[in-house]
């Protein structure tokens, strides 16, 4: 089936209206190109599904860099400067559809493209042919494993502790079978964490890493929260630093506490989180300041944000609670600083503060390079 792709839209998809006026959301395709596709998902209203031939070429394709790239990286097939300027324009299109007209900064990258992750999961894979385990990925859109032979977006410490780690399975004649997952991450120094899940039996405890982030370290366990892409990360955490101009500051979904600590720890700091591993490691992470410690839903304990405060929000994909969100409308602090892993929940959950805020600045940040997903840092100041 053939289609003329319009745009990319925020799935990492792109987008085609078919001759019978069905949408089409279909991977390996950029906008402009024509390309001939098989469907995965058929419903009534759209379909979504992968090119498998492109009849007309964008200016802005390049060939990938692994044969995996579908499952881990589906943004592998454009050059890095366009990947940029799109994540920029998505950004701007989920704020206008809100009815924010707001031109976002420049999508910031250390420029580092691959080799950037320091946490993969790998699925296992059993060859029949052979009687090896292979390292695998699900195929995009289906539970089918596909095995990889090589993989460019994790650090290649991992990698090769990973591949270590394969051929001693292999080696001891084990079944790929007996195993869920394979998890490993590592340090920005290299060193590696992780271990093999097994099936039916409890995730073992694995040794935590350590590392420094804008001058704070940071204890976290390989299978606990902690961003994937420490160096854009900590570029984050600067820019958030120059906004802070407060005394008191209220970190809500505070994780570990990477973003209030390294950001605010010489101010009088509360920190808000909800998972009890995450918030056992936190109050390690502030051993030695003042920090107040929470363990709470953030939307439950409304009564630490005031009106001479800043209050950095950093929320699941879900966006933020419909009571703190009003709460904010209601106290109206001075700075709210809210990154976000989804720009669509960011740009509604901010629809709902416009009224007494400003968008002072709005900047996305490639955390995940060669994949659709977008962190977006906005600050807003009362009006």
């Amino acid at each position: 089936m053939f289609a003329k792709i319009d745009k990319l839209v925020p799935g990492g998809q792109g987008i085609a209206t078919l001759e019978d006026g069905k949408k089409a959301f279909i991977w390996n395709a950029l906008p402009g190109e024509t390309v001939d596709f098989t469907i995965t998902k058929n419903k009534r209203s759209y379909c979504e599904g992968v090119a498998t031939k492109i009849e007309t070429a964008s200016s802005h394709r390049i060939a990938p860099k692994d044969e995996c790239y579908l499952a881990t990286s589906p943004w592998q097939i454009m050059d890095y400067d366009y990947e940029l300027e799109q994540k920029r324009e998505l950004v701007k299109e989920c704020f206008a559809q809100n009815h924010i007209d707001v031109e976002p900064e420049p999508t910031q990258t250390d420029g580092k493209d691959f080799y950037y992750r320091n946490k993969m999961e790998y699925s296992l894979y059993w060859d029949n042919d052979d009687n090896q385990i292979y390292p695998a990925f699900h195929e995009r859109g289906t539970h089918r494993k596909v095995p990889i032979k090589q993989s460019s977006i994790e650090r290649t410490e991992i990698w090769n502790k990973a591949s270590e780690i394969f051929a001693k399975l292999n080696a001891e004649h084990a079944e790929a079978r007996t195993y869920q997952s394979l998890l490993m991450r590592c340090d920005q120094q290299g060193n590696t964490s992780g271990d093999l899940f097994v099936n039916g039996q409890p995730h073992p405890q694995m040794p935590n890493l350590t590392d420094s982030l804008n001058g704070q370290e940071y204890s976290y366990s390989p299978n606990g929260f902690f961003q994937i892409n420490l160096p854009v990360y900590e570029m984050v955490l600067k820019e958030i630093q120059n906004h802070i101009k407060t005394t008191k500051v209220l970190d809500l979904y505070s994780g570990v506490g990477s973003i209030g600590l390294s950001v605010a720890r010489d101010k009088e700091l509360t920190l808000v989180e909800v998972n009890a591993a995450a918030y056992a490691e936190m109050q390690k992470n502030a051993e030695g300041t003042n920090a107040n410690c929470v363990l709470a839903k953030s939307e439950d304990v409304t009564e630490y944000i005031a009106p001479d405060q800043t209050v950095i929000l950093d929320p699941p994909r879900a966006g933020c609670d419909e009571k703190l969100i009003a709460k904010l409308n209601e106290i109206q602090p001075e700075t709210i600083v809210y990154l976000s892993c989804n720009p669509i929940t960011q740009a509604r959950d901010i629809a709902l503060l416009k009224e007494h805020y400003a968008i002072e600045k709005l900047t996305p940040y490639n955390f995940f390079p060669r994949t659709p997903h977008i962190e977006s840092l906005a600050i807003l100041k009362k009006i």
